[in-house]
């Protein structure tokens, strides 16, 4: 490897990372660094940012503000980035403990109201009568309340849910994602470009003025 080369530093930024809300953001958080040795344990030591708490709780670190910080520490050291032109930072503040009695209140909340749409969707679809239905034709005789089929039926309303959702409270059957999972994905992808967007917007505005002065 010629001497060119080797004093190139090779940077590929995360995407989003999470760090203590309070702590000066490093390069080693938001970066992948190859460099000689020597080099790359300073680099990785490097401070970029020291959050206030007027920056809120997301922070956007654009590749111009890294390569910047590099050359002021290291005048006209080479910078070569690869991937992501910007990282998502979101400073974490200490998880409070849970309230028993809210999460009681959220859990009985989201069971009556799942079990109100279930009941509500079969009263549309007149499921007592098509249980009645289906119980005659088996059996041949009619059973106005086949409570039997019925319990049988809610209990494969869970299994399916279970199914469906690959998830039993914690276990997983299996490392596929669940609908839930990908969608709370999406959300956060979505989530993420939409909080990028706004922050190189600030960017620009707090850059104008500077210009115009």
């Amino acid at each position: 490897m010629d001497k060119d080369s080797a004093s190139i530093v090779y940077l590929r930024l995360r995407k989003q990372v999470g760090l203590p809300a309070g702590v000066p953001i490093r390069l080693r958080d938001v970066a992948r660094v190859l460099a000689e040795p020597e080099l790359e344990a300073k680099l990785l030591q490097l401070e970029l940012v020291r959050p206030e708490h007027r920056d809120g709780n997301l922070i956007v670190i654009d590749m111009l503000q890294v390569i910047s910080a590099i050359q002021a520490e290291f005048p006209g050291q080479r910078v070569e980035l690869l991937g992501e032109p910007h990282v998502l930072v979101e400073m974490i503040k200490p998880e409070k403990k849970p309230s028993p009695l809210l999460f009681a209140l959220v859990w009985l909340l989201l069971f009556f109201g799942a079990a109100l749409t279930i009941m509500n969707f079969h009263a549309d679809v007149s499921m007592p009568e098509v249980q009645v239905r289906i119980v005659e034709m088996i059996t041949g005789e009619k059973d106005e309340h086949p409570y039997l089929f019925q319990g049988a039926y809610s209990v494969g309303i869970g299994f399916g849910m279970i199914v469906f959702f690959n998830h039993l409270f914690r276990k997983k059957w299996n490392e596929e994602p669940t609908p839930l999972e990908v969608e709370m994905f999406l959300y956060q992808e979505n989530l993420n470009q939409y909080v990028v967007a706004e922050e190189y917007k600030k960017m620009n505005h707090a850059e104008s003025p500077a210009e115009r002065s």
